[in-house]
């Protein structure tokens, strides 16, 4: 009997001794996430990975679903009040480069999120996609926790910083291959996904590139999307 209420007590000391580390943990985050949450459980959720807990709705997989959608608003409301005299297609140009896989990812690891993870390999917390996800989880839960305003706040505070207001967007390679093919009169450049290596955390797409008269080029990402920029700057490089 002894024995048995030792190990009761051991079992219940550690529970309360993780508990007080994983508040101490959420509380730090919270300091450099600046925002404090009143349901610090969708905080935790949106650390969790599914190599701890593959079930829906016990990791970040759902939140990482609305704060996308999120994200998205939010960026697009900022760069619409921050640059009233730019027409549509510049303000898309800006939108892509600060809601895409790498400028998230970025945000992610100012953020230190990679440090507060929980996940059954360590080698998880630096890989891009997964701090993508678990960046924007962090905004849906922002977004559960203090509403839309609340959401849109965080997004100024963390991305207002890689806006720089003086200089005009960098076309990304495919918008410059559409715009050299019609000069060109070369016709609509075509993409095709030809091929996918890799695991499912860190896939590999290949995207070939067709344009009229000209050899295919075929490029390597991540993402779709950059894998389709690789193989568009290849086709510039053997249209130039």
């Amino acid at each position: 009997m002894a024995k048995e209420n030792s190990l009761v007590t051991f079992v219940f000391r550690d529970r309360i001794e993780n508990g007080w580390c994983r508040m101490v943990q959420l509380e730090k985050l919270e300091k450099i996430l600046q925002h404090n949450f009143k349901n610090k459980e969708l905080l935790h959720k949106a650390l969790v990975h599914s190599s701890v807990n593959s079930h829906a709705d016990h990791n970040y997989e759902r939140l990482e679903f609305l704060g996308d959608r999120v994200l998205g608003v939010s960026v697009a409301s900022l760069l619409y009040r921050l640059f009233p005299q730019e027409p549509e297609g510049s303000l898309s140009q800006r939108f892509t480069g600060l809601v895409c896989k790498e400028t998230v990812a970025q945000v992610g690891r100012t953020l230190q999120l990679g440090k507060f993870m929980f996940v059954a390999d360590d080698d998880i917390r630096e890989n891009e996609n997964v701090l993508c996800d678990v960046c924007e989880a962090v905004i849906g839960a922002i977004y559960i926790d203090a509403g839309v305003e609340g959401a849109i706040n965080f997004v100024n505070v963390h991305w207002r910083d890689l806006i720089d207001r003086r200089v005009a967007p960098r076309k990304d390679s495919k918008t410059l291959l559409q715009e050299t093919a019609h000069a060109k009169n070369l016709g609509q450049p075509i993409y095709e996904l030809i091929g996918r290596s890799g695991s499912e955390h860190e896939p590999v797409f290949e995207i070939a590139v067709r344009l009229e008269g000209m050899p295919e080029a075929v490029g390597f990402g991540h993402s779709k999307k950059m894998a389709e920029f690789a193989a568009a700057a290849k086709m510039l490089e053997q249209i130039s």
